[in-house]
């Protein structure tokens, strides 16, 4: 009797003994969870190019990014928010740095010259989704100007704002024609200044890029060359940049918005949806007869305008640009390409949306 009382106790001991286990477990899966609820960033900040229209603010590629690359919504699942922080026109690139610097924004859309200053002194960014080739560079000229090419306007004045991604494009065609910059009177000024200048006959050329066709349009300025039918790895390639603390810190969150902005690539690339994208979302900032000049007679075709590879063409420009920067004296070393650009997220990106096949991988004719 005694023996069977003491199994019968054993039993319930052990009844209790796990339930008393599986409360603590719960408990802690529980608490667990609530780590890692705070663990995850609350707002995720993203500094992009912003315009002021009828007194509104206009960020560059915001709608087209929630709307059809879902960020805003993908984000919310995960209780975090997103702090659009507006970069000026003027401005954009040292805003953006000064951003990344001080620890303001977590990303950034912006062009490639600029990175590559922020990153020379230390690693402080990475680029996490390539934009492609979807900005030309133009040289304009007064239109009673009588210069037809670049050797047209050696030893004139330039407006050129140093140090911005369009200097890439203008030192390439003036190295292809045996010039470099300390052939022309460079006149360091913002977009706005330089075509002001332009219009007032200040200088003799002006480098910028799609208002170039505004100031046509004002019967002020004539555009004489651009990056249309040049080397694809002349054109602008900038992307959504990230803070190496943020990437780091929150990969996961990270994969999120690469795959957000891949999706969104993805969407516009499609020729079904051309018109769509530039009549709802390129035309909000500039006219859509400025867009439509931009994009069409292009050598890129609209697909890969929006190619999100880390492809030859990609690569190579990095590679000049660093190359240049360090021989023009905006930066003082040498930069690990591989620390800069991180295909990490875009190649996962393109599994998780399942268009492995959709983009391949360009072997455009580089630059030597």
């Amino acid at each position: 009797m005694a023996a069977l009382y003491l199994k019968l106790f054993g039993v319930v001991m052990l009844k209790k003994s796990i339930k008393l286990l599986l409360s603590g477990l719960t408990v802690m899966a529980f608490a667990s969870s609530l780590a890692v609820a705070e663990d995850l960033p609350k707002t995720v900040r993203i500094s992009v190019v912003a315009y002021n229209i009828a007194g509104k603010t206009t960020f560059m590629g915001q709608e087209v990014l929630l709307e059809q690359g879902g960020l805003g919504d993908a984000l919310a699942k995960k209780g975090i928010k997103i702090e659009w922080v507006p970069a000026a026109t003027a401005q954009t690139g040292p805003i953006i740095n000064e951003g990344f610097a001080n620890g303001s924004i977590d990303f950034a859309s912006y062009g490639d010259l600029p990175p590559i200053i922020l990153n020379s002194a230390q690693s402080i960014s990475q680029l996490v989704v390539p934009w492609g080739r979807s900005s030309n560079t133009y040289l304009v000229v007064p239109a009673n100007s009588t210069a037809k090419t670049i050797q047209d306007l050696k030893g004139k004045r330039i407006a050129l704002h140093r140090g911005r991604p369009w200097e890439i494009a203008f030192a390439n065609l003036a190295e292809s024609q045996g010039l470099t910059l300390k052939d022309f009177k460079i006149v360091n000024v913002n977009p706005q200044v330089g075509a002001a200048s332009l219009a007032s006959g200040s200088v003799d050329a002006f480098v910028s890029l799609t208002d170039a066709y505004n100031l046509e349009d004002k019967k002020v300025g004539k555009i004489i060359w651009s990056t249309k039918n040049s080397p694809a790895d002349w054109k602008l390639f900038g992307g959504l940049w990230g803070s190496n603390e943020f990437v780091q810190k929150y990969p996961e969150i990270t994969q999120i918005i690469a795959n957000s902005y891949v999706r969104a690539s993805y969407w516009i690339s499609q020729d079904k949806n051309r018109e769509q994208y530039i009549k709802e979302y390129a035309s909000q900032v500039q006219p859509e007869s400025v867009i439509r000049r931009d994009y069409d007679n292009d050598s890129v075709s609209w697909k890969d305008r929006w190619s999100p590879l880390y492809d030859q063409a990609l690569t190579e420009h990095y590679r000049r640009s660093v190359a240049y920067a360090r021989e023009s004296g905006l930066i003082q070393n040498d930069i690990d390409l591989g620390k800069l650009l991180n295909p990490r997220f875009v190649n996962q990106a393109i599994k998780d949306l399942k268009i492995d096949n959709y983009w391949i991988n360009t072997t455009f004719q580089a630059k030597n």
